[in-house]
C-alpha cells in the first residue's frame, strides 16, 4: 500500500497525478473511504487536492449554515440538502464537496440508488463555500465559477472575516455584497433565508 504523508497545519495539499494515475470515480471513492479523517477533491485535470480538518470557528460556521439549509429543505420538501462531506462528480470530471448545497429531488430521482450512495454525478443547485483563515480568497472564487459553469443556479462565496458575500450566477458576472444582514435564495429555492448574523459572529 502506498502511503502518502499529509501535513497537519490546516493547508490544503495539491497532489498533481499524472494521466496515466489519474484516478477513476470509483477508486477515488475508495480513497476517501479509505482516509475518512481527510477532505479530498479532484480537479478537472484528475489532480487531487486534500484538506485537513479546519478549525473550530470554521467548522462551527459550517455547521450553522448546513443547519438552516437542511431546515428549510425539510420544511419545502421540495429537494435534498447536503453537508461539506458530500461529493459530486461535475460535468467537467472535477469532483467538489462544497461546504453546504441543495439538489431538486427530480434530479435526484433520476439517478440510480447506487449512484447516490457514492459521488452524487451532478452539480448541485445551490452551493455554498464558505472561506476558512487558510483558504485562498481566488482559489475558492474559481471554485465557484467552476460550479456556476457546470450548471449550479445559485452560489454563495462567503468571507466571514470581511463580512462579504458573492453570489454567482448562470450568464453573470459575480456580485459582491458588504456586511449583509441575510441572504435570499429567491427564485431558485424559494423562501430560503440565510441569516448571517450567527455567521459573522465568532466563538
Amino acid at each position: 500500500m502506498t502511503q502518502i504523508a499529509i501535513r497537519s497545519d490546516f493547508v490544503p495539499i495539491e497532489l498533481q497525478v499524472g494521466s496515466e494515475l489519474r484516478l477513476s470515480d470509483d477508486k477515488l471513492f475508495q480513497l476517501c473511504v479509505q482516509n475518512p479523517e481527510l477532505r479530498i477533491e479532484r480537479t478537472t485535470q484528475g489532480d487531487l487536492i486534500v484538506m485537513t480538518p479546519v478549525g473550530g470557528e470554521s467548522s462551527h460556521r459550517n455547521l450553522r449554515i448546513a443547519a438552516a439549509l437542511a431546515i428549510w429543505a425539510d420544511e419545502d420538501g421540495t429537494g435534498t440538502a447536503f453537508d461539506s462531506s458530500a461529493g459530486f462528480i461535475l460535468p467537467n470530471g472535477a469532483m467538489r464537496s462544497p461546504d453546504a448545497s441543495w439538489v431538486k429531488n427530480t434530479r435526484l430521482a433520476e439517478l440510480t440508488p447506487e449512484q447516490k450512495r457514492r459521488f452524487i454525478p451532478l452539480c448541485p443547485d445551490l452551493v455554498i463555500e464558505l472561506k476558512s483563515p487558510t483558504d485562498r480568497l481566488a482559489d475558492l472564487q474559481a471554485k465557484m465559477e467552476e460550479y456556476r459553469d457546470n450548471g449550479a443556479r445559485l452560489g454563495w462565496l462567503i468571507h466571514p472575516e470581511r463580512k462579504q458575500v458573492w453570489t454567482y450566477r448562470p450568464g453573470a458576472d459575480p456580485e459582491l455584497f458588504d456586511q449583509p444582514a441575510e441572504l435570499a435564495a429567491d427564485p431558485d429555492l424559494p423562501g430560503f433565508l440565510l441569516e448571517l448574523a450567527r455567521v459573522w459572529q465568532q466563538l
